[in-house]
């Protein structure tokens, strides 16, 4: 009985899909980030980086501490392929 649970434990953890790990823009990707940016009104922003770590979800960009003209911080995220806003989070 040990050996097939041990068989069957490393079957399940073979199948299962590789997490990939964040990654940051390229130069092309980076540029169309930053434009989509600004026509939100955004005037500079810490870290750009596509989350695509988790198994059984969309990958989407993730900008950190993007900053309007007055200051305010939001969180982003973005669609990777449309670049479409999916979330501004307020960061205090």
């Amino acid at each position: 009985m040990k050996v097939f649970t041990a068989a069957m434990l490393i079957a399940m953890a073979v199948s299962l899909p590789a997490a990939a790990k964040d990654r940051a823009p390229t130069g092309a990707e980076r540029s169309a980030i930053e434009k989509k940016l600004r026509s939100l009104g955004y005037t500079s922003w810490d870290d750009i980086k596509l989350d695509d770590d988790r198994p059984y979800h969309q990958p989407k960009w993730e900008i950190d501490d993007a900053r309007k003209g007055n200051g305010a911080r939001f969180d982003i995220e973005l669609e990777p392929r449309t670049l479409k806003l999916l979330q501004t989070e307020r960061d205090d």
